[in-house]
C-alpha cells in the first residue's frame, strides 16, 4: 500500500510518502515539505495569524496534488503543537477543510510522544531492555519510557525550540542573565515529572528523534544524513555541553553555516541546545542516540498494525479508519484526505 503522512509540525509542514504493509519497515518514496513556522505566526492572542493560515492551506493543497500524483492511497493527516496550542484551532482546521478537503487530526501530546515512543522501540527493537525516548519539537518536549510498544510514562512540554526562540530570542540574543532565566525555567520544567521516568531506575537505552538533536548530533561530530540512516548517531553529553558557551557566540549567519543546520532554522539552536542538556543532565544520561525514525513513522506502524487485523467476513482488511482503542490508550483518529 502506497500511503501518504501529512505532518503539521510546529516548524514544518511535511508530507512523506512510503510504500508499506504489516509487518515490514516502511519504506520512504517521495518527500515534500516546506517551512511553515507555525509557532512563530502567533498572535498576541496566541492565535495562528491568518498569514500562517494561508500558508499552511496552501501547502496541505499542494501536499494532495502530490500524494495523487504519488499515487497514494490514503492519507493520515495530523498537526502537533502549534496547531494544538493555538486559541484558534477549530477556525485553523475548519479553514483548511474548506479549502482544500484535507481533515487533520490534532494529536494531544501525549499521544505525540506515545507514537514517537513506538518508532523508536520498533526501530531498536526488544534488546533495547527499558526505553527512554525524548524529542524536541517546534512547539513541545516530548518524552516517553517504557519496557513494551507502549510506554508506561508518556508527557509533553511546552518546551519546542521554536517556541522558546519566539518567547526569548525575538529581539535578537539574550544577556547573560537572561539566558540564565531560561536555561533554569527549562530545567525546572522538566525536573518537575522526571520522577515519572526516574522512579521506575535508569532507562537500558536513552534515545532522541526529530531535527534538533539530529543537528545538535552532527554539531558534536555525528556523521553526516548522507551516511544513511543505519550508521550509529549519538549525542555526548559532554560534547554539547562544550558546544554550548561557543553557539552562544554565533550570529545566525555562523549558526546556519555548521554541519546539520539549515538556515530556517539556525536560529532555534542554542534553545534546541539548552533543552538537550537539560535533558541530558537530569536524567543523568551520558549520551543519546539518534534514531532516525520519529512520530511520522509511529503514525505510519500503528495505522498498519490496525490494518493487519483480517475480515472474518472474507473482504481482506477490516476497515479500520476509525480506529478502536487499544493497550488501553486512546488511538488516533487519522482520517483520509479523499477526493472526488
Amino acid at each position: 500500500m502506497r500511503l501518504g503522512v501529512l505532518d503539521i509540525g510546529s516548524n514544518t509542514g511535511h508530507l512523506l510518502v512510503v510504500d508499506a504493509h504489516g509487518g515490514a519497515a516502511p519504506v520512504p518514496a517521495f518527500s515534500y515539505k516546506e517551512p511553515l513556522r507555525l509557532a512563530e505566526h502567533l498572535d498576541e492572542s496566541g492565535a495562528v495569524s491568518q498569514q500562517g493560515i494561508d500558508a499552511l492551506a496552501a501547502f496541505c493543497a499542494q501536499a494532495l496534488v502530490v500524494a495523487e500524483d504519488k499515487g497514494c492511497e490514503e492519507i493520515l493527516g495530523f498537526a502537533t503543537s502549534a496547531v494544538r496550542d493555538a486559541t484558534n484551532t477549530e477556525s485553523v482546521l475548519a479553514q483548511v477543510t474548506e479549502r482544500t478537503g484535507v481533515v487533520l487530526e490534532v494529536l494531544a501530546g501525549e499521544d505525540e510522544a506515545r507514537l514517537t515512543f513506538l518508532a523508536v522501540r520498533r526501530w531498536f527493537g526488544w534488546s533495547a531492555g527499558r526505553l527512554a525516548v525524548f524529542d524536541i519539537g517546534g512547539g513541545s518536549l516530548e518524552i516517553a519510557a517504557g519496557g513494551d510498544e507502549s510506554p508506561d510514562v508518556a508527557w509533553s512540554l511546552p518546551l519546542g525550540a521554536a517556541r522558546l526562540s519566539r518567547d526569548w530570542f525575538s529581539s535578537g540574543l539574550p544577556d547573560e542573565e537572561t539566558l540564565r532565566e531560561l536555561r533554569r525555567m527549562i530545567r525546572t520544567s522538566i525536573a518537575r515529572d522526571a520522577g515519572n521516568l526516574l522512579r521506575t531506575g535508569r532507562p537500558d537505552r536513552a534515545a532522541a528523534t526529530s531535527k534538533t538533536f539530529r543537528s545538535l548530533a552532527r554539531i558534536c561530530g555525528a556523521a553526516p544524513s548522507g551516511d544513511g540512516p543505519l550508521v550509529p548517531r549519538m549525542l555526548p553529553r559532554e560534547d554539547l555541553a562544550a558546544w554550548i558557551p561557543k553557539l552562544v557566540g554565533l550570529d545566525t549567519e555562523a549558526l546556519a553555516a555548521l554541519p546539520g543546520v539549515s538556515a530556517s532554522r539556525a536560529h532555534q539552536v542554542l534553545p534546541g541546545a539548552l533543552v538537550a542538556e537539560a535533558v541530558l543532565d537530569i536524567f543523568d544520561l551520558p549520551a543519546l542516540e539518534v534514531c532516525p525514525w520519529a512520530l511520522r513513522e509511529g503514525v505510519i506502524l500503528e495505522r498498519f498494525d490496525q490494518l493487519s487485523v483480517l475480515d472474518v467476513d472474507g473482504d481482506g482488511v477490516r476497515d479500520l479508519s476509525r480506529p478502536e482503542t487499544s493497550r488501553g490508550v486512546a488511538a488516533v483518529t487519522l482520517r483520509s484526505a479523499a477526493t472526488e
